[in-house]
């Protein structure tokens, strides 16, 4: 490992608000997003939105095409806004977040975005709210034809293109799709092309959109929806409950930021992945944990090492017991020196952009020193043994271990260090 890899900038957007700030200021405080549908649906999940209303959601509160109200926007070249298109609700929110990271870590304008930083972006899906009025118009409205922009903001390469048009990088710009693994996929991969000396920054983390009648219907058709909420690893819980938004942080090599002054928010040390091979949408004991040995060794940090753990948690029947299963596999005593934390029961699961956020949140937790609480719990569940942390508490490691388990098998675990 020749290059270490610096964090110096943050930016996010959720149904915890916008912003770093206010999406920390609830999660610490133990104020979740998640609410019921408005009109609720006789199954409790479903709803109808209208595209050019506000809406409050599950886990989403914020209205639509947010980035036009941005107050960051006065800082950008207005013709590059020009240049953008048409904007799909996905690439709203990864352009503010984007945006606001980059501003964050002084980079806005800065010579090294035109050829020496990249792009790597999650998605779990494309522009669902773009493709789902492009068929009500086809097939409810009889329509021969639909909008001509549809293919540019609905394709899931949309987001990562946009950003680049508005920042000005000329570096590689590419985005990576392992559903609900695909943001940790995005920033391990960045990682490693800085490690690579590919790249001196890399503006990496992802995106989602998905909370539109057709996707919430699919996702309710598998049979993973809460009815209420999301209770990560308690008795009684009954489901995942889907969010949206995007979560973006910039990386840079130790030279680069140091070079330039950068303050450092943290380290992204290390990246384990692993394939289950098993099954599309039951998790792998064994696969789980084969990533989170190989996050740990990539790092360089053992088992024993107090870690902050933030937890895939989605409150789902299988889901929860084998990542607690495979945490006790890796760790055995050591556990218990950790602390578990699951931000999904505050912003929901936000599918393409959740490992972003949970790891963003995460490194501010090390940085404050506060390990933020599990919300919703109704009591433990003995298949889900772990030290959870169920209100606010004082805790102060230097690392952070945050987990990804998407369908499909695909598992990706990144490690941080606190600045």
């Amino acid at each position: 490992m020749t290059n270490r890899v610096l964090i110096t900038g943050l930016g996010c957007v959720s149904g915890l608000g916008r912003g770093v700030g206010v999406n920390w200021e609830r999660v610490r405080g133990g104020d979740g997003a998640i609410r019921p549908l408005e009109p609720p649906a006789p199954e409790g999940i479903a709803a109808w939105f209208d595209d050019d209303k506000a809406h409050e959601a599950v886990g989403q509160s914020l209205q639509r095409s947010a980035l036009h109200r941005s107050a960051l926007l006065g800082n950008v070249d207005p013709e590059r806004l020009r240049r953008l298109g048409k904007l799909d609700r996905l690439s709203s929110f990864a352009l503010e977040a984007g945006l606001e990271a980059v501003t964050h870590a002084g980079l806005l304008a800065h010579p090294a975005l035109v050829q020496r930083t990249a792009i790597l972006l999650g998605c779990g899906s494309g522009g669902n709210g773009t493709i789902e009025t492009a068929y009500e118009r086809l097939f409810a409205a009889g329509q021969s034809r639909v909008h001509p922009q549809t293919i540019p903001s609905s394709m899931i390469a949309a987001p990562a293109a946009q950003l680049s048009m508005l920042l000005g990088v000329h570096g590689p710009v590419l985005t990576l799709s392992g559903a609900c693994a695909s943001s940790a996929q995005a920033l391990g991969e960045a990682m490693h092309m800085i490690r690579a000396g590919r790249a001196d920054v890399v503006i990496a983390g992802g995106a989602e959109a998905c909370l539109t009648r057709g996707s919430l219907t699919g996702w309710q058709s598998l049979g993973v929806l809460a009815p209420d909420t999301c209770r990560p690893f308690s008795r009684d819980r009954r489901g995942m409950v889907l969010g949206e938004g995007a979560a973006v942080l910039v990386l840079e090599s130790e030279r680069h930021a140091h070079a330039r002054g950068a303050r450092v928010l943290g380290e992204l040390a290390g990246y384990g992945v692993s394939s289950d091979a098993t099954h599309m949408t039951a998790p792998d004991v064994e696969g789980i944990a084969a990533a989170i040995r190989a996050a740990h060794e990539d790092a360089g940090i053992g088992i024993d090492t107090p870690a902050l753990v933030s937890a895939h948690g989605t409150g789902t029947a299988l889901n929860d017991p084998a990542e607690a299963a495979a945490m006790h596999r890796v760790y055995g005593p050591a556990l218990a020196h950790h602390r578990v934390i699951a931000t999904k029961s505050a912003h929901g699961h936000m599918i393409g952009a959740t490992g972003a956020i949970e790891f963003l949140l995460g490194l501010v937790a090390l940085s404050e020193g506060i390990a933020p609480p599990v919300l919703n719990h109704l009591g433990p569940d003995p298949d889900c043994d772990l030290p959870l942390v169920l209100a606010a508490q004082e805790f102060a490691p230097d690392v952070l271990v945050s987990n990804s388990f998407a369908f499909g098998g695909l598992n990706a675990v990144l490690v941080g260090r606190r600045a």
